[in-house]
């Protein structure tokens, strides 16, 4: 009796051993797919397999390539929801909550995002990058002292971090805090020459500062890094235009136009152009055009464009 209960016993063990291996190479398969299957960019089949994958065993790093998977596919809910878990299952580890921060930051979430980063900082103090995200997390919640406070912990941490350097000049000035701003971008073109928002940022403040020549050369500096870059076309038109150089102005925004053919503010301000330039037709184009795009731009004028040329009478030359 004793050797056949022994024998049931060991017979029950070793089904369950099989059972266990046949568990953990079926798992292998799926994850091993899946990140195959990520790398040559079929990305639909790689959630497939990692949900395969995580349905035999909750694995840390098979989460965490699934969770990258759906934030290349944009589908940041359920990335955000993967993250949460990898949290929940690793609670001491900050690369998580980062991540988890990232995400909640994107999708307008700063409250969320800020006590991510704090209680990542509180696992690492020495991670610039989260207080780079913390700082944008409070500038989301308009708490703006704090934010120059973070970006300028990052800089301590980091002396090399441009993005930081970057991110407290767009904040200064917004703050209108110009010469500390000027000081940070020069600080990025130091460190990244060629860094097309720095150049587009110090053309600004060059702007502010009435020096239009060196916003010119910022701004055409920009397009020849770069002339799919349509922004800088808008704001080289922008400046042509408070320059009364009209037609330049227009050439500008066509280039705009063509890279970006529903800018709004491009057909907006082509138009102002072309008003001030004595072209009322062809302004009131562009402008029918852009409420076209854009209905919500119709509040602005009444139905039969009678303060068209209200519009533009506020507006400096």
């Amino acid at each position: 009796m004793s050797n056949f209960l022994k024998s049931l016993f060991l017979g029950k063990t070793e089904e369950t051993d099989i059972e266990k291996k046949n568990k953990e190479k079926n798992f292998d398969i799926f994850k091993y797919d899946g990140l195959r299957a990520q790398r040559i960019g079929n990305l639909d089949y790689a959630v497939k397999c990692f949900n395969e994958a995580l349905k035999l065993e909750e694995e840390f790093e098979t989460m965490g390539y699934l969770a990258s998977v759906l934030v290349q596919l944009n589908n940041l809910d359920e990335a955000r929801d993967m993250y949460a878990k990898m949290i929940e299952k690793e609670p001491s580890l900050p690369e998580p909550l980062i991540n988890h921060a990232q995400i909640c930051y994107l999708q307008g979430f700063y409250k969320i995002t800020a006590e991510d980063c704090i209680e990542a900082i509180h696992l690492d103090e020495n991670n610039a990058a989260t207080y780079l995200l913390l700082a944008k997390a409070n500038w989301g919640l308009e708490e703006k002292p704090n934010a120059i406070a973070h970006l300028t912990k990052a800089i301590e941490l980091k002396k090399d971090f441009y993005e930081a350097y970057l991110t407290r000049a767009e904040y200064l000035e917004k703050l209108n805090e110009f010469t500390c701003a000027m000081e940070d971008i020069e600080e990025v073109l130091m460190l990244s020459p060629n860094n097309e928002a720095a150049l587009l940022l110090r053309g600004k403040m060059h702007e502010i500062n009435q020096e239009p020549d060196k916003a010119i050369e910022d701004y055409e500096k920009v397009i020849e890094l770069n002339p799919f870059n349509e922004q800088t076309y808008l704001y080289l038109g922008q400046l042509f235009i408070s320059e009364k150089r009209l037609e330049e102005a227009i050439t500008d925004f066509d280039e705009a136009i063509e890279l970006s053919p529903n800018f709004v503010k491009a057909y907006q301000e082509r138009g102002r152009a072309k008003f001030l330039n004595g072209d009322k037709e062809g302004s009131l184009a562009d402008m029918k055009k852009s409420l076209e795009i854009d209905p919500e731009e119709a509040k602005k004028l009444d139905g039969e464009f009678k303060n068209f040329s209200d519009l533009y009478s506020n507006r400096p030359l």
